[in-house]
């Protein structure tokens, strides 16, 4: 007979060989130790060992035929993992019970949850078994693409235990929730007392629409250096500064406020950093196409194949770099493959409706952005585009429609209050557009960038049809200050001045327009006129204009 001593040597033997990843040789002797204590840790131990050789159909065999599984969490819970490694998702959904959960992800019934684990020694922090059978259940429901039982259980794996990350990660990776979902979500956890930078950097992971000021304090309090004592006294400085999730999360903060120079900039040096960081790939790939950098996406979907051919993000990359180029059918055959490899890819299926749009096929650009919005609820852009699609053929009711639906989803997008904007204005509602437009410039997290001139130009023609032709002056002149090269602001500002009858600061602006744009139909008209109705001005001073205003 094998002494006790002995007996834990083994096991610690067994322990090491998981640590050393020599599977076998931790599954063969996790399989005489628990020969000869019949100890339902040891037979737990042993199923470890064949779930991570991945004997998955062995492993449930032991799980099932000890008694053990009914009445202890532990067992059930690995007897589900290995259900879900072999894709059997009603038998995983059985051997979890029959706990419900309410549309908050509350748990509503606990009686299955109800009972005994296995106790484990050591001092390390365990996260709650109930979370991470409430987030097992979200994915079988997901895989059975039941998505809206999904998000419920994974927000309730999060509420039973916020240290759960994976649960949290599939919800915003997923768009399972809106903005403001988010933020509830995130409110109603309970973090314990040394959570605290935990609950910050989960404030940064969900969509980031606040102000400037809001999201930099975020960042700021994650970044900031706290001193900590170790066991000899001696102080040590700890911050999340470097970490290259927290910089991915700010790279694509810039992204999302159109700051493009400035997240290609970060994703490139977070990448030296840590060259297979797929999150921050995302949002380089994002930020390269938005600067027009054909030839580091070439490099980038190139790398990616050869390392991830698996992976949707690898062959979107590639449809990143025909995009880019303007070859539009090749960009969309790599976002369908994309989507075929993983359908909970959300920037593939917008992607796919970006290249048909490109090319005017508006049938099939509305049905790859309606499948969007129904599979990622919480993601506004596929609605957007919807609209945009709709306004692109006129149809302007039903654009707006479709844009007070993305606003409903995520209320603080300037761009959504810019279409809504230009969809007024489209519709003769000259005193709604302006409304909108203002909305937007108060909605613009950060300083005015380049990418918002054009809803500057927009404003400033809805005010000139108002003739509120001074305030339509000051936009033109803040337009112009972001970008020179736009021939509808000078075209526009010439026009304003036309209609005050100063004529010689509307032909320097017509001029300036025509510069850009030598053959402009419209201003080298309005040019002929203003030059007509400074000669008259010339001969008599009470001569006015009395063109009709034109619609630009």
């Amino acid at each position: 007979m094998m002494k006790e001593e002995e007996i834990e040597r083994l096991r610690g033997v067994v322990r090491d060989c998981v640590s050393k990843h020599l599977y076998a040789s931790a599954i063969f002797f996790a399989d005489k130790v628990a020969a000869i204590t019949a100890d339902p840790a040891d037979i737990y131990m042993q199923a470890q060992a064949l779930y991570l050789g991945r004997h998955y159909r062995r492993a449930f065999h032991l799980l099932n035929a000890s008694q053990i599984v009914l009445r202890d969490l532990r067992f059930r819970y690995l007897a589900a993992k290995c259900l879900e490694e072999l894709k059997e998702w009603d038998q995983c959904l059985l051997m979890l019970g029959d706990a419900q959960v309410d549309e908050h992800g509350n748990i509503t019934d606990k009686r299955d949850y109800n009972i005994m684990y296995l106790d484990k020694d050591g001092e390390d922090r365990e996260i709650n078994i109930l979370s991470a059978i409430c987030f097992l259940r979200g994915k079988a429901y997901e895989a059975q693409e039941n998505r809206a039982q999904a998000r419920l259980w994974y927000k309730a794996a999060i509420k039973a235990d916020p240290l759960c990350y994976e649960a949290l990660e599939c919800l915003t990776e997923n768009h399972m929730l809106t903005c403001e979902e988010e933020a509830s979500l995130l409110s109603s956890l309970h973090f314990g007392p040394e959570d605290g930078w935990l609950s910050s950097f989960y404030s940064c992971l969900i969509k980031k629409y606040d102000k400037e000021n809001v999201v930099e304090a975020k960042f700021r309090e994650l970044e900031q250096e706290e001193s900590n004592a170790n066991s000899s006294g001696k102080s040590f400085m700890c911050t999340l500064r470097n970490n290259t999730d927290l910089l991915a999360c700010k790279a694509e903060y810039y992204h999302q406020c159109g700051e493009y120079q400035k997240c290609f900039q970060l994703t490139s040096v977070l990448l030296e950093k840590d060259p297979f960081h797929l999150k921050c790939m995302l949002v380089h790939l994002a930020a390269a196409m938005e600067l027009g950098q054909a030839n580091e996406l070439y490099l980038m979907a190139c790398n990616l194949v050869k390392d991830y051919p698996q992976k949707a993000l690898s062959w979107f990359a590639v449809g990143c770099y025909y995009y880019c180029m303007k070859k539009f059918d090749q960009s969309r055959c790599y976002f369908s493959k994309a989507t075929s490899l993983d359908g909970t890819f959300s920037p593939a299926w917008i992607g796919n409706g970006n290249a048909y749009a490109a090319k005017e096929e508006g049938d099939h650009a509305m049905s790859a952005y309606r499948t969007a919005a129904r599979l990622f609820p919480g993601c506004h852009l596929p609605t957007l585009y919807i609209g945009m699609e709709y306004m692109r053929t006129h149809s302007f009711k039903l654009a707006e429609q479709f844009f007070m639906q993305a606003k409903s989803i995520c209320p603080s997008d300037p761009l959504v209050y810019n279409e809504l904007g230009v969809v007024a204005y489209h519709m003769k509602e000259y005193k709604r557009a302006v409304w909108w437009f203002e909305k937007t410039l108060l909605h613009i997290a950060s300083s005015l960038s380049e990418m918002w001139e054009p809803t500057l130009v927009n404003l400033a023609h809805a005010l000139r049809k108002l003739k509120r032709y001074n305030e339509a002056i000051a936009y033109y002149e803040k337009a112009l200050a972001l970008s020179t090269s736009s021939l509808s602001t000078y075209a526009g500002l010439a026009y304003t001045y036309h209609l005050q009858n100063n004529f010689t600061a509307a032909i320097t602006y017509y001029h300036k327009a025509l510069w850009l744009k030598p053959n402009d139909q419209f201003c080298t008209e309005m040019l002929t006129l203003a030059l007509v109705d400074e000669s008259q001005l010339s001969i008599n001073p009470k001569t006015e204009s009395h063109h009709n205003e034109l619609l630009i």
